[in-house]
């Protein structure tokens, strides 16, 4: 190891300007590179049964508007970060329920099926209860934020190109959510 950074596969910023997101087969490539990564995503904060539903929008609006994808602006992650998180936007009430359920029940015991009960264990260890709840509570802005560099691993200014918002807000919104879960979090340590 040399100590690089290896950048992950941006098939659309590296073919040739110019109607190259036309064809099929990079958006095929598209697809296979970031589908996982971002269903992951989803799934954590939608739950799995969502999931499915909300990638596959997201991918097919990507496709209707691959022609406005601008390489020079942001990347192809980023560009689908902000995609799904928009979706995400409209489905709302369903994160904050699934985020309150969470932070009520736990993982349940009784999970229907292998699949979902692995789903559904995956989000409970990495969203506890205390956190889950805690999240709920959040500002929409600040938790998409703060869930995009927890769950996503997305730096500040990839962040702020999926959002349209300027680097400094993301530092402000992830500043202020830290602040607010510490809080919160420290109450509930607290009162148990």
């Amino acid at each position: 190891m040399t100590g690089e950074i290896i950048a992950p596969p941006v098939p659309w910023a590296a073919r040739a300007p110019g109607g190259a997101l036309d064809d099929a087969d990079g958006f095929a490539e598209v697809f296979g590179a970031y589908f996982g990564e971002i269903h992951a995503y989803v799934a954590q904060r939608l739950g799995p049964d969502n999931a499915e539903d909300i990638v596959a929008e997201a991918f097919l609006t990507a496709f209707r508007k691959r022609k406005q994808y601008d390489p020079d602006r942001a990347g192809v992650r980023a560009w689908l970060y902000g995609i799904v998180t928009n979706l995400i936007g409209k489905h709302r009430r369903l994160e904050a329920r699934t985020l309150r359920a969470l932070g009520r029940c736990g993982l349940e015991a009784d999970a229907p099926g292998h699949e979902d009960a692995v789903a559904l264990r995956v989000s409970a260890q990495s969203l506890r209860p205390e956190l889950a709840a805690a999240l709920a509570g959040l500002d929409r802005r600040d938790r998409d934020v703060l869930l995009l560099v927890a769950l996503a691993g997305l730096s500040h200014d990839e962040i702020a190109t999926a959002l349209g918002i300027p680097y400094g807000t993301v530092g402000s919104r992830l500043n202020r959510a830290r602040k607010k879960l510490r809080a919160r979090l420290g109450e509930m340590i607290v009162h148990d």
